[in-house]
């Protein structure tokens, strides 16, 4: 054998290998951009656009809402912590942990506005 004659053959490697991390980057991008794309169409396509009162061009609506909390009594999240603050908190957890106890998540429509506890809208 004629080690003149030997020719070796170095394999480059292929363009996907050498530049595989930018690929990986741009291809997440375009993943990122493809969801935001889909989550803003169905944002805007299911009402929720509609319904969100913080876009600037319901400033002038804000002072319009009426908050109802129904019978939904919210902790103080300030103040010392002893055992009445405690046993507070306590009872107004259990009140609640008893609705969504009681709220039957297998049944006919768990998110209707009367198993939410939210109540209908009434007009003024």
């Amino acid at each position: 054998m004629n080690d003149q004659n030997t020719a070796t053959i170095i394999d480059r490697p292929s363009f996907f290998i050498r530049h595989s991390f930018i690929l990986f980057i741009i291809i997440s991008i375009i993943i990122s951009f493809i969801v935001v794309v889909v989550s803003m169409i169905m944002y805007n396509s299911s009402g929720a656009a509609q319904l969100d009162l913080s876009r600037p061009g319901y400033v002038d609506v804000r002072s319009q809402v009426v908050v109802n909390e129904g019978d939904f009594q919210s902790y103080s999240s300030t103040g010392a912590i002893n055992k009445d603050s405690i046993n507070d908190f306590k009872s107004l957890y259990d009140k609640q942990a008893q609705k969504v106890k009681a709220a039957d998540a297998f049944g006919g429509d768990p998110l209707s506005s009367d198993a939410l506890g939210i109540g209908t809208l009434q007009d003024n």
